[in-house]
């Protein structure tokens, strides 16, 4: 039997969707863009594709993008059903390593990657005359480029291509706003009754516990079968476990995207006769599937989201809490068939704070693969095209330069000749840098491939991927066939027939440094040189990027000299966890691949010997894997010595005089209130980066770090500042300000705050205004004091406290100071710094 995926309460003819479907069918004769909201279930994704084929609203070809490959696959199995067809006749699907299409194929299933490839491979989308994106709320990144390039070839190449964007929870102003010229059709859904009910978890409560409680407890209580939604396989694993107490007619179903496809129907299909179960899922089933015979919903609240880390490269999966609309799509699960439950283990004010609908992925994601796409579209400004979100520049700065390092794409953001052949073979840029990397050495091929095949497809529990090859050589992988038919595709793109007897195990480190050039791995005991077991150092690495990793103290890895971390998981500290790797011999490295590597003559003071040292370095990305000391460094050297003990200990090693403080506070805050004006970067980790511009000058003669007291800081910020610069900062924010006795007051500045200036409040008289600097931007606060230098009053508007608070000043300070001047009229008074006889005689 098919799985169903549509209401059990609507048959195809009574589908909620049908009410608007005339709106629909006639919308999409007449506009070249349609934007569907409805609700899950109405039938959008089933009933209307279909229809839009049997009424044959265009004549070419319908492509509608699926998130996921089970939707895809399923979909196209149950409307290939309705036709009474198999699928791949009239309705087919395609998604990554699968392809059931044929010359007769009108509709056709893809998965969002494959659109993408579609799109680049022939622009022109010949043969294509409409694309939907369906689901489109999951925003995830593929969908988002290809709906942008989507936009661009209706635009300037094919204004005939008619798109359609549907999802249950969309924004519409978003996209009505990206696509204006669209027609909006709104289905409002007739799903039954949903009972919500909020049990939030309390203090030292853990969710698997109390799922499990809560499904034993419904499934004893209550009919039909149950949809749990948890955040990732381990959790659904810890509840199944727990889930002793069920009756014996209810089955357990597992649902996520790492069971092979025969798993995941066991889950979708309808329960046996006489049976229920309880399908414990990630948000793979929030939509496009319906789970057959479900009337009750708990929904955990949470959900694992990869987010990418641009400072350390490793992208980490967060567990996170869902936004309104994913709650919103699970609970509707619960009112497919009938009335029905569902449990949340939040409160009501939780799920309230939480955002409207899920970040889009493009905000928080490795970009490379985007990069990638953005350059052979010959787009280099992402700005350009149309976009919900822009991608992010700093992102996209970072995977460009990953990108370089891989030798896809050059300096302007082209793609090499290698990057361009690499994009024609398609998939993740680092297994395809590594597959034509590996192509131009003799006997590299078969094990490039073989390791891009069961990276895509890894074992659980594994951290050694030399085992996975082991295993598979042998024939006894967990994946054998789906790995094998991987490998062999791959083979047949890059012109090479597959050949498992031609794998080298020992090669496997190799092309993996071809793909993951900044994770070449040493550890920390290497570098510390103390490599005895039992180390603090044992199972601790760095990265050849500068990050730290972390091996689990029973894991083989921990004791190797040198990895290639494949996966890494980005933990809470500044370590990530390692969890598939492969160990090196970094001299097989340097015999094989050495023109990765780069050599470097680096000079430093040796604090414990006192004296410069100097020596060559091997080096692969930030490791040193090789150190040769240079016995007669040059002179020029102590240079560079000095200036790697300063960024090493920190900028507070030099003689920071009040002088050279205080003029590097004006410098910043003039950067801040005069921002026209050229001002050099003088935040602290700017002045460390620029240590050779502004302070190497005046280490010229200095000949130990004793001496670096010597060196004269105010005019190395000077010189740096240049002319006219340092001129007109005295000007613009002078240290002092002449008040009208002749005195120079000092103004004291502080960044991100008003200069003040500390004066008795006798030398202001006769001052009508407060003073300003920064070329009249910025009112210096005035401290008044007392003439025991007592503060008085703190002001920016001297003419207001002249006009106003200053009577009930004067009543106190005549009666406390009365040997002391205290005019009626202070604005017109002269000013002094003397006493009252001794301003009478002069």
């Amino acid at each position: 039997m098919w799985p169903s995926l549509h209401h059990k309460a609507f048959p195809l003819s009574q589908l909620p969707i049908q009410a608007v479907l005339p709106e629909l069918l006639s919308g999409v004769r007449s506009h070249n863009q349609l934007i569907v909201k409805a609700a899950p279930g109405a039938g959008k994704s089933t009933y209307f594709p279909l229809q839009l084929l049997l009424e044959k609203v265009v004549t070419g070809k319908i492509i509608m993008l699926e998130p996921r490959r089970l939707a895809a696959r399923n979909i196209a199995r149950y409307l290939a059903q309705q036709l009474g067809e198999d699928v791949g006749q009239r309705v087919g699907y395609r998604v990554r390593g699968e392809n059931k299409v044929s010359a007769n194929t009108q509709l056709e299933i893809v998965t969002e990657g494959v659109m993408t490839r579609m799109i680049q491979t022939d622009p022109e989308l010949s043969g294509v005359d409409m694309i939907i994106f369906d689901e489109f709320h999951e925003r995830s990144i593929h969908a988002d480029t290809a709906l942008a390039l989507s936009l661009e070839i209706q635009e300037a190449l094919r204004d005939d291509l008619k798109l359609i964007v549907m999802s249950a929870t969309l924004d519409q102003h978003a996209l009505l706003s990206l696509m204006p010229e669209a027609n909006y059709v709104e289905s409002e859904g007739r799903a039954f009754a949903v009972e919500k009910r909020y049990l939030p978890l309390k203090p030292n409560d853990f969710f698997v516990d109390v799922m499990a409680r809560q499904i034993t407890s419904l499934m004893n209580q209550e009919s039909g079968s149950l949809l749990a939604f948890l955040p990732g396989v381990g959790s659904i694993n810890q509840v199944q476990d727990r889930l002793t107490q069920l009756a014996s007619d209810v089955d357990i179903c597992p649902l996520h995207g790492q069971l092979d496809f025969k798993q995941q129907q066991q889950a979708i299909q309808p329960a046996q006769q006489g049976r229920r179960k309880v399908v414990l899922a990630t948000n793979i089933a929030e939509t496009s599937l319906t789970i057959e015979g479900i009337r009750i919903v708990v929904d955990s609240g949470l959900e694992r989201v990869a987010k990418f880390d641009l400072k350390t490269g490793v992208t980490k999966l967060e567990q996170v809490r869902i936004a309104q609309s994913s709650a919103e799509q699970r609970a509707g699960r619960a009112g497919r068939i009938e009335e029905g439950i569902c449990v949340r283990l939040y409160s009501e004010s939780q799920l309230n704070q939480q955002p409207m609908v899920p970040s889009a992925e493009i905000n928080h994601s490795d970009l490379s693969g985007l990069a990638m796409e953005l350059a052979q579209w010959g787009c280099v400004n992402p700005a350009d095209l149309c976009w919900l979100d822009v991608p992010p520049a700093q992102g996209l700065n970072q995977a460009r330069q990953l990108l370089q390092r891989l030798g896809l794409m050059d300096d302007n953001h082209q793609l090499t000749q290698l990057g361009q052949q690499a994009q024609q073979l398609g998939g993740e840029p680092r297994s395809v840098a590594m597959l034509m990397h590996a192509k131009q050495h003799s006997g590299w091929l078969d094990t490039a491939i073989i390791v891009a095949a069961l990276i895509e497809e890894p074992e659980r529990n594994v951290s050694d991927l030399l085992h996975s090859v082991h295993r598979f050589k042998q024939g006894k992988h967990s994946k054998q066939s789906v790995v094998n038919r991987r490998a062999q595709a791959l083979g047949q793109k890059l012109d090479s027939p597959f050949k498992a007897n031609k794998v080298n195990e020992s090669l496997v480190g190799l092309v993996l440094a071809l793909a993951y050039p900044d994770r070449l791995a040493q550890s920390r005991s290497v570098l510390h040189g103390s490599v005895q077991q039992g180390s603090s150092q044992q199972g601790k690495f760095i990265l050849a990027n500068g990050h730290g990793v972390e091996a689990r103290q029973d894991d083989p890895m921990a004791d190797q000299d040198y990895l290639i971390a494949i996966d890494l998981m980005r933990g809470r500290s500044d370590s990530s966890l390692l969890n598939l790797a492969v160990s090196l011999d970094i001299a097989d490295l340097q015999t094989e691949l050495p023109e990765l590597f780069t050599e470097q003559e680096v000079a430093d003071w040796d604090e414990h010997k006192g004296r410069l040292v100097a020596e060559q370095r091997t080096l692969w990305g930030r490791l040193i894997v090789e150190r040769k000391a240079l016995p007669n460094p040059p002179a020029e050297k102590m240079t560079e010595a000095l200036i790697n003990y300063v960024r090493r200990k920190g900028l507070s090693c030099l003689n920071w005089t009040e002088s050279a403080n205080e003029l590097l506070t004006r410098i910043r805050c003039a950067s801040e209130w005069l921002p026209e004006q050229a001002w050099p970067n003088m935040q602290e980790q700017a002045l460390v980066d620029d240590l050779e511009d502004w302070l190497a000058p005046y280490l010229v003669g200095v000949s130990s770090v004793k001496s670096l007291n010597k060196v004269n800081l105010t005019e190395a910020l000077n010189a740096y500042l240049g002319w006219p610069l340092s001129q007109e900062i005295d000007q613009w924010l002078p240290t002092h300000y002449q008040v009208q006795t002749g005195s120079n007051k000092r103004i004291r500045y502080q960044v991100g705050q008003s200069p003040v200036l500390s004066v008795r409040m006798q030398e202001m008289f006769g001052e009508k205004t407060s003073p300003t600097v920064a070329q009249g931007s910025q009112t210096v606060v005035v401290e008044l004091l007392s003439p025991a230098q007592r503060p008085l009053q703190l002001t920016s508007d001297l003419a207001s406290f002249w006009s106003g608070a200053y009577v009930e000043v004067k009543k106190e300070m005549k009666g406390r100071y009365p040997k002391h001047v205290w005019p009626d009229d202070p604005a017109n008074h002269e000013a002094t710094s003397k006493t009252k006889r001794q301003f009478n005689k002069s």
